[in-house]
């Protein structure tokens, strides 16, 4: 929820920039249809570097890779005694 509305301020705050601009005749109108263009093309870049820092950030849990490891193993033991084939990787 928190990104939606930080999304929807910038987005708001580039149209009302955008809104003013065209008011205002600082940028020549030849000009002013790429405003979007650069708003989309900056929100994708925005979108990008969030992943990118996300996956920088990923925490590890060895600990967790361990008791899902046990689990596994826990899984396939009782499938043998089942009688199902588990397939030859340990």
């Amino acid at each position: 929820m928190k990104h939606i509305v930080k999304i929807l301020t910038l987005l708001v705050a580039i149209s009302a920039l955008w809104i003013g601009l065209l008011q205002t005749s600082i940028i020549p109108r030849s000009h002013t249809w790429l405003l979007p263009i650069y708003f989309v093309v900056s929100l994708g870049c925005y979108g990008l570097l969030m992943v990118g820092v996300g996956l920088m950030q990923f925490p590890t849990c060895p600990q967790e890779a361990v008791l899902l490891q046990q689990d596994i193993a826990q899984a396939k033991d009782f499938l043998k005694q089942k009688g199902v084939d588990v397939g030859g990787c340990n």
